[in-house]
């Protein structure tokens, strides 16, 4: 799977050597400018944009997202409490099941409730009417699946065959919108405008019929609208029709456009040495703080990687043989104690680091590339990973 970042933007000039290592570094400046993208859109579309925590939840800018979106979206009860604790806004909560012991809290926390199949919404019917008589005021969606794939790797695909999120489209028949307040299509990753039109033509004939009572379509997330490329005009355009067509609020939920070429991961080199080529062992890892490049599997840019020099293999620190960040073009052979930064590392990798073999998560820092303030918002130290065990 291939980056469709690594601009390095303001991070061109950072120095490396003002934070410990690991760390991220997250630059608010860049974050306001995709705000302020995203904030465009929702005002020339007359539709609702939220922030998909589950790409970015990095709660100390959540007053910063609040200038510019209408709020977030969660997938589960701990990021719905995230949201209602630091975020402003609406909340749209989804996931492809909910516990029964879960469900009155999502209930009540948030604005829309979302579930996966319309079965789901008649077996907890009493828990939702409970919930109203208690005076909870909210809004219930079903998730579709278009049956349309537009996806690269099947695994980041939500319409791949057999997929199980979202209730299949064919399917759906009046008696299943009964209840149901608003629907939420969500079968895009990293892309542009052409396949969302696509999916929407695709779906939109078997949809239409049954659209008389639906408050609002969720277009989910994906969209890459904050890339250099991305065809925002026609977007707009898009938004303006079906909103006037089918008398429906439209909503967006972009996660990864959010923090777009935002942030880096800085690392060093901690040892190198021959097998068939030269081999760095780094202090970041693959597998704990960046899960995506091997499950993707991708590429990450590195900062100031030049065209020309000697090729180094970066793997991690930990005993997973697979733990390999890539093969990287150094100008000489980098020496321990040299200092190196991944490129577009804000979204997904900050959100899924964990502690296997005990490897240290990366210091958050957050930098404005406009004032060049730069502070340290989070340390961790060993008691995260010991905290997390028994």
């Amino acid at each position: 799977m291939e980056t469709q970042a690594g601009d390095p933007g303001a991070f061109a000039h950072f120095d490396l050597n003002r934070v410990a290592s690991p760390a991220f570094v997250v630059d608010e400046a860049a974050v306001r400018r995709n705000l302020a993208t995203l904030k465009d859109v929702r005002d020339r579309g007359n539709a609702r944009v939220l922030l998909a925590l589950k790409a970015f939840s990095m709660w100390s800018l959540a007053d910063v997202v609040g200038e510019y979106l209408d709020g977030v979206c969660a997938s589960g009860l701990w990021e719905a409490r995230l949201a209602r604790e630091f975020y402003k806004g609406e909340l749209t909560t989804y996931s492809p099941a909910y516990k029964a012991e879960d469900l009155p809290e999502i209930l009540r926390l948030s604005d829309h409730v979302i579930f996966n199949s319309p079965d789901q919404v008649t077996r907890f019917a009493d828990l939702i009417a409970e919930a109203r008589a208690a005076g909870e005021t909210f809004e219930i969606g079903l998730r579709l699946n278009p049956e349309h794939s537009e996806g690269e790797v099947a695994k980041y695909d939500p319409a791949q065959p057999c997929s199980r999120l979202g209730y299949p489209v064919s399917q759906l028949t009046p008696e299943k919108m009964v209840g149901i307040d608003g629907i939420h299509i969500h079968a895009l990753c990293e892309q542009d405008f052409a396949p969302l039109s696509r999916i929407w033509a695709a779906v939109e004939p078997k949809l239409a019929p049954l659209l008389g009572g639906v408050k609002w379509i969720n277009l989910g997330g994906g969209h890459h609208v904050t890339r250099a490329d991305y065809q925002i005009d026609q977007l707009v355009a898009f938004l303006n029709d079906i909103q006037t067509r089918y008398d429906v609020t439209a909503y967006l939920e972009p996660g990864e456009a959010v923090a777009l070429d935002a942030g880096i991961l800085i690392g060093e080199i901690l040892d190198v040495f021959d097998n068939g080529m030269p081999i760095a062992i780094t202090d970041l890892s693959a597998t704990c703080h960046m899960p995506d490049v091997i499950e993707a599997p991708y590429r990450p840019a590195m900062l100031h990687e030049p065209e020309d020099g000697v090729t180094v293999r970066l793997g991690g620190p930990s005993c997973l043989a697979g733990d390999i960040i890539g093969d990287y073009v150094f100008v000489e052979r980098p020496v321990p104690g040299t200092r190196l930064a991944f490129l577009d590392q804000a979204h997904y990798s900050m959100v899924k680091t964990n502690t296997f073999n005990g490897v240290p998560l990366p210091a958050i820092a957050l930098w404005n590339s406009a004032t060049d303030e730069l502070r340290m918002v989070r340390e961790f130290d060993w008691t995260e990973f010991r905290d997390r065990l028994s």
